[in-house]
Order: C-alpha cells, then sequence, then structure tokens
C-alpha cells in the first residue's frame, strides 16, 4: 500500500506541475535520472526507503510524459477559421445541457479533413438529440479563462480535458436527420427523456427538476435563486448524479437479490450491472462514468468488507482515470471532489465512527460519520475553488441524505407509472406524484431554510493551493495514524462521560 500511494503521488504531481508549467522533455529526463540513481542506491544498500523514492520520481516522470502527450495544439484546419462566421454538420454527441436561457450542444464536426469537438451555445430551440446530424453555424471561438470570485477558473483546460476546443456562440442550429430508433446512445437518451418527461406531468417546478437532478441526472434549470439556495446550504451536490445515488440504485438492486436468496456474490455481479445500465440511461458523461467507478469501489468494499481493500481499489482507479485523462486532475473540480469525497467515505468514516463511539444510536452515529468524512474532505477543496464556507452544510446534509433514497424511489416510481399510465388517466398522475412532490417540497423547504440562517455562508478571500495541501496532508496523517485517532478517542469519551 504505501508504495502504490507513493507512486500515485508522483504521478498526480507530475501532472499538476506540467498542467500549469509548460517546458521540454528536460525535467522529466531529469526524474528518470533520479529514479535510476535511487534503484542502483537500493541495488547497493537494500532500503525501502529508496524504492519508494524511485517510485515518486519515475511515476512523477511518468505524469509529465502524460500531459504533453494529451496536452495537443488545436487542429489547424479550425484554428484558420477562428473568429469567422463558419457552418459545420455535426453529430450530438451527448446529451444537451439546457439551460434558463440557452443550451449548450456537445457535437463531433469535420472541416478540411480533421475533426474535433465544439461547444454549441444555441437558443433553447429547436430540441435535438444524441446522436442527431445538425448544421450549426455561428462565430467560431476559442474558450478563455475567467475569473469568479477572485479565483481564475480555466474554462479553456475545463473544456479541453473532454477535447473541446473551440466554442460556437450564438448560435443557429438545425436538424438534418434524427439518430436511428436502434442506436443505443439514442435509445438510452430517449428513454430518459421520457421518464423525465413524465416527472415533469406529474410535479410542478422546481420539484420535478429536483427529483430528475436527484434521480437520473437530469440538467433541467433549478433556477439562479434556487441554485444559490443550495450552494449556500452545501446541499449542491444532492441536484447532480454522484456515486452516492448510484449507490442507492445498487443496494436496492442487491437487496432484491438478497431477499430472493441469489448468492452475495452474484447478487455483487447484477447490482454492478444495473449501475451500468442506469449510468448509461443518464447519459454516460464523463460525472456519471465517474459516479459509476466509485459506486463500483463501494460495491467492492461491501462485499469484500475491508476497507482496506477499497482504498487500494481507489487509488488504482485515480491511476487509470488520470492516465485516460491528465486534465482532469488540475481542470475538473467534479473530478478532485468525488475522489475526495469516496476518499472521506473510506479512510476518515471508520476514524470518525470511533470517535462517536458514546453515541448510542448506530444509525444516527453512521450517519453523523459519513457525513461529517465526507464534508471535512471535501472542504479544502470547495473553500479553494469556490471560496465559500458554508457554516449549515452539515446539519443540513443530515437531515437531506436520509431523504434522498426515499426520494429517489418515489420519483422512480412516479416517473415510471406516469410514463405507463399517463396518457390514459393525466389526472391519476398528480396523485401518483404527491408523495414525491411531498419529499422533494421538504428537500427544497430544508435548503431555503438553511440558507436563510445568519452567517449560513461566509466568503473568503483566495488563498494559495498549498494550504489545500496542508490540510490534506493532515487528514492523511488523522486517516493513516491509529495511535493520533485513539488518543482523541479517549479524550471524545473523557468528555462525554463528564
Amino acid at each position: 500500500m504505501p508504495i502504490i500511494v507513493v507512486a500515485l503521488s508522483g504521478f498526480a504531481g507530475g501532472i499538476l506541475l506540467r498542467s500549469y508549467v509548460a517546458f521540454g522533455w528536460e525535467v522529466a529526463a531529469l526524474a528518470c535520472l533520479l529514479a535510476a540513481l535511487f534503484v542502483a542506491a537500493r541495488l547497493r544498500k537494500p532500503r525501502f526507503g529508496y524504492m519508494l523514492a524511485a517510485s515518486f520520481c519515475a511515476f512523477f516522470a511518468l505524469g509529465i510524459m502524460r500531459v504533453a502527450a494529451f496536452d495537443t495544439p488545436p487542429p489547424p484546419a479550425f484554428a484558420s477559421e477562428l473568429r469567422h462566421r463558419v457552418s459545420y454538420d455535426g453529430i450530438v454527441t451527448a446529451d444537451p445541457d439546457v439551460r434558463d436561457a440557452n443550451q449548450r450542444i456537445l457535437m463531433r464536426v469535420t472541416s478540411g479533413g480533421e475533426s474535433t469537438n465544439v461547444l454549441v451555445v444555441a437558443p433553447r430551440y429547436p430540441k435535438v438529440g444524441v446522436g442527431d446530424t445538425v448544421r450549426v453555424s455561428g462565430t467560431l471561438l476559442v474558450p478563455q479563462p475567467f475569473v469568479d470570485n477572485g479565483r481564475v477558473f480555466r474554462y479553456d483546460k475545463y473544456l479541453q480535458r473532454e477535447d473541446v476546443r473551440f466554442i460556437i456562440s450564438y448560435a443557429s442550429v438545425r436538424t438534418l436527420s434524427r439518430a436511428p430508433w436502434y442506436a443505443p446512445s439514442a435509445l438510452l437518451a430517449r428513454t430518459k427523456h421520457a421518464f423525465l418527461d413524465g416527472l415533469a406531468l406529474a410535479l410542478p417546478e422546481p420539484e420535478s427538476a429536483l427529483a430528475g437532478g436527484i434521480v437520473i441526472g437530469g440538467k433541467a434549470s433549478l433556477g439562479e435563486e434556487l441554485r444559490d439556495v443550495f450552494f449556500r446550504s452545501g446541499l449542491a451536490q444532492i441536484v447532480v448524479l454522484s456515486g452516492y445515488n448510484v449507490m442507492v440504485v445498487a443496494e436496492w438492486v442487491m437487496s432484491a437479490f438478497a431477499f430472493a436468496h441469489v448468492p452475495r456474490r452474484w447478487s455483487t455481479v447484477l447490482g454492478a450491472s444495473t449501475v451500468l445500465v442506469f449510468v448509461g440511461v443518464a447519459g454516460a458523461s464523463a460525472t456519471a462514468v465517474r459516479a459509476m467507478l466509485m459506486a463500483f469501489i463501494a460495491l467492492y468494499a461491501r462485499a469484500s468488507g475491508r476497507s482496506y481493500e477499497a482504498g487500494r481499489a481507489l487509488l488504482i482507479v485515480v491511476f487509470l482515470m488520470l492516465m485516460w485523462n491528465p486534465l482532469s486532475l488540475a481542470f475538473d473540480p467534479g473530478f478532485d471532489l468525488s475522489v475526495a469525497a469516496t476518499g472521506g467515505l473510506i479512510w476518515l468514516a471508520p476514524r470518525i465512527e470511533t470517535l462517536l463511539s458514546f453515541m448510542r444510536n448506530a444509525f444516527w452515529k453512521n450517519a453523523l460519520a459519513t457525513t461529517l468524512a465526507a464534508q471535512i474532505a471535501v472542504l479544502p477543496l470547495l473553500l479553494y475553488a469556490t471560496g465559500n464556507l458554508s457554516l449549515v452544510a452539515i446539519p443540513a446534509n443530515l437531515l437531506v441524505m436520509p431523504l434522498i433514497p426515499i426520494t429517489m424511489g418515489l420519483s422512480a416510481l412516479t416517473g415510471l407509472l406516469e410514463i405507463v399510465l399517463g396518457s390514459f388517466a393525466p389526472l391519476l398522475g398528480i396523485l401518483i406524484g404527491f408523495p414525491a412532490y411531498i419529499v422533494t417540497a421538504v428537500i427544497i423547504g430544508i435548503a431555503r431554510v438553511s440558507a436563510a440562517l445568519p452567517f449560513a455562508s461566509v466568503p473568503l478571500p483566495p488563498f494559495s493551493f498549498l494550504f489545500v495541501l496542508a490540510a490534506y496532508v493532515l487528514l492523511t496523517y488523522f486517516a493513516a495514524s491509529k495511535r493520533f485517532s485513539t488518543t482523541l478517542q479517549l479524550r471524545f469519551a473523557k468528555k462525554a462521560s463528564i
């Protein structure tokens, strides 16, 4: 395990350095030379420290080379058309992100024998779907970084991680042909939208948008005011598809098979297969795939009963994901938060639960431990990225998280029954959706009340990323040090007995 941690740390360090500083092959060559020297020293004196240092340097060089190979210049055929009026035919490759004033469409287009992905910002209508062939016209631009809350967000690199190098803003879109009904991606997308349409018929706004976001990652807009409410209350993560939501689906399936006396190993396999289909219906976006991988790790931990093995699996999955897309580490906050939250649940939650041994109720002890672990694990990154410290996040999450499985179950039942029965008995859909409406309204009410409390959200000035690294070093020490956590446990137990 230590050598995996050191190797991944070196790999991540190389990726971060090359992501922010452009340089040639000399640094990677120097790191390889140092690795060779440490290997030679290891051959002369068999010390484990030499092997750790060699692993760090070798993977540091690998991280640099991987970013250099990934960070290629944009296609010349498109670069020559920058700031010109262009017209391309292409295929929609992802579910459009429909917002209050526009929709954002990811397309694969071809020009001059070269292909690339472009992000099209167009009016909400006409609607397009995954696999449709469309013609887009507009001005070709390069995405630019922008400043948000005193922090520079590298929007260009954020899009480049999905191989999107250009934007067509204020575009006009015309559908040339619809995707064939039998195309797998189009079929999954239509299934998703049929479900979301069923929710929209049975539930009013914004409850239907919230239900769609919780159940299947729907992108219907909550509105600027409500988005700010969820942000201030520390509940923004529940309105998007996450590893927790995907894990709930897997656990439902596993529980059903356990009730049918299916062996544990087979129920785990069937749960993972259901997750795969569910993520496909959700759109198989980078966020959904990341949630699926994190859920697979949680399933593995549940099946094996060993958090140590789950932690090793997490490290290996992170390494493979960064090998596939190294820019995710520096320029995809969702990736970093997802990994941090999963690591917190694996390593921090057991430690925190031991500190809460004075609590008698096992359910609330587990709920508090997992909530604290996830919130603490993502806090340094959230503060660095947003500059927003939510003082009500922990109590708000404690109130809301037990409602998420109930919301998912009732909303899923509402959407499915509305698809089947809505056309025959429209009023029946409203009755079917009433329980889902109640629970989603309660969640929105908790978010509004939490956000309205005095000092619910405290803005922080920008600070160096070194503080983030220092915070995670301390969290790692707390998670790894049995002596430190035992001392804290004794102090907590002593205070609880007073």
